[in-house]
């Protein structure tokens, strides 16, 4: 009878409002001294990672000791539930994971086409056959451009990566597409890598200064920054090379392995040009290709495609000119134009997968063309043939059409490093 009384005299006083069930004013609050609270968040925070009951063990000690009664499991555990998950992840797991899991990534997208363009290596979750037979894992290079997330250009190769094929790629992305569905093409203004010895080779920093675009890297050991082409990668495994033959799951191949080299870049050039580019990207809500043709504008160009060849695939060397022509790796090179020029300091710029020329420049200004007779001879040749450029670094890919390679006679070494070469 009291209860229905006093709802009924805060009826007549209040209304409906009356009746409505009165919050407590210290629900949600924790029945603990601050001094408890801190004991348990100090507890649970600590190296190694304690469980909740070890710290309720340990509470409970506290508590006696201060002759306190004793509180329930349920009360330290929602101590430690309130705890901040960051607070937690910096404390049990350090700083550089709390960074990946919770630190704010700002996802920018450039303002415009060829603004930023993004390259980066992979090495797919594939096995194919290479020139032997033997199965191989291929590597990939990608450039990207930013604004639109079209694919610019890619390279597929058997070796590790290097400034080599990171040219090739680059080569191609800059150059025009012989096929008119791939019309991405240009030099960007910047150009944003990792720190891949290749992407840090002194030959890529000579080629931006050259096509007069920026390189910049990204923070080393932070995945952040190039997550645009972290994406396509990610694609390419989940819908290209699950269906190829030699796929690996968990690290041994599904299916028997049977793709050469050629073909799995003819796979590659369909997939990323006539699928990716050509469909939707969820994020910007246009298909790559149409997003980066925008209102049919111009990018910037090399003069030709000579000129592009010689800054990509050549590397450039400080050199003096001697009486009898330029030395370099243990070769002379000779041509009428040098008498002029003895003791004078030239710049050379050679294809190292072809050195029986090389290219002098006096000044920023074209020299000559400096020829090694023994080379021409073929006797150097013959006794490097054994270490010849596979041909498969210089696949041709038929279902794209006419396109940068950058191919010619292979005499040399594989090309791994400019920085080696003296």
């Amino acid at each position: 009878m009291r209860t229905i009384e006093r709802w009924l005299a805060q009826y007549r006083a209040d209304g409906l409002t009356g009746l409505v069930r009165r919050t407590r004013e210290d629900r949600g609050g924790r029945r603990l001294p601050g001094e408890a609270v801190e004991l348990i968040e100090g507890l649970f925070l600590k190296m190694p990672r304690p469980s909740a009951a070890s710290v309720f063990r340990r509470v409970l000690t506290f508590y006696k000791e201060r002759q306190w009664p004793s509180p329930s499991y349920s009360t330290v555990y929602a101590v430690i539930s309130r705890l901040d998950p960051g607070m937690i992840t910096l404390a049990h797991e350090g700083p550089a994971s709390f960074r990946d899991k919770f630190e704010l990534v700002h996802r920018h997208r450039a303002s415009r086409p060829n603004a930023v363009w993004q390259a980066g290596h992979t090495q797919l979750d594939l096995l194919i056959r290479d020139a032997s037979g033997k199965p191989v894992r291929p590597w990939l290079t990608t450039v990207i451009d930013d604004h639109s997330r079209a694919l610019a250009g890619y390279s597929v190769f058997v070796d590790a990566p290097s400034a080599f094929q990171t040219s090739l790629a680059l080569g191609q992305a800059i150059w025009r597409k012989a096929d008119p569905l791939w019309a991405v093409y240009g030099i960007p203004d910047v150009l944003y890598v990792d720190y891949g010895s290749d992407f840090t080779s002194k030959h890529l920093e000579q080629v931006a200064v050259d096509l007069h675009f920026e390189l910049v890297y990204s923070t080393i050991a932070r995945p952040q920054g190039r997550g645009k082409i972290e994406r396509l990668f990610g694609t390419l495994n989940t819908e290209l090379l699950p269906e190829l033959p030699g796929y690996l799951m968990h690290g041994k191949p599904a299916t028997e392995p049977t793709l050469s080299l050629a073909e799995l870049d003819r796979a590659l050039g369909t997939f990323l040009v006539g699928t990716y580019n050509a469909r939707t990207h969820r994020e910007i809500r246009l298909p790559p290709q149409t997003a980066w043709s925008g209102d049919s504008w111009l990018p910037r160009t090399p003069n030709s495609l000579e000129d592009l060849d010689l800054l990509l695939i050549s590397v450039a060397k400080a050199r003096t000119i001697h009486r009898d022509g330029i030395h370099f790796q243990g070769i002379r090179y000779m041509d009428p134009t040098l008498a002029a020029y003895v003791k004078e300091a030239v710049t050379i710029r050679y294809d190292p997968r072809d050195v029986a020329e090389i290219r002098v420049f006096h000044r920023n200004r074209f020299l000559c063309r400096g020829q090694s007779r023994a080379l021409w001879s073929g006797n150097y040749v013959e006794r490097h043939s054994g270490r010849a450029l596979e041909s498969s670094s210089c696949t041709s890919r038929a279902n794209q059409g006419t396109r940068y390679t950058g191919c010619r006679v292979p005499r040399t070494a594989h090309y791994r490093s400019d920085d080696a070469c003296p």
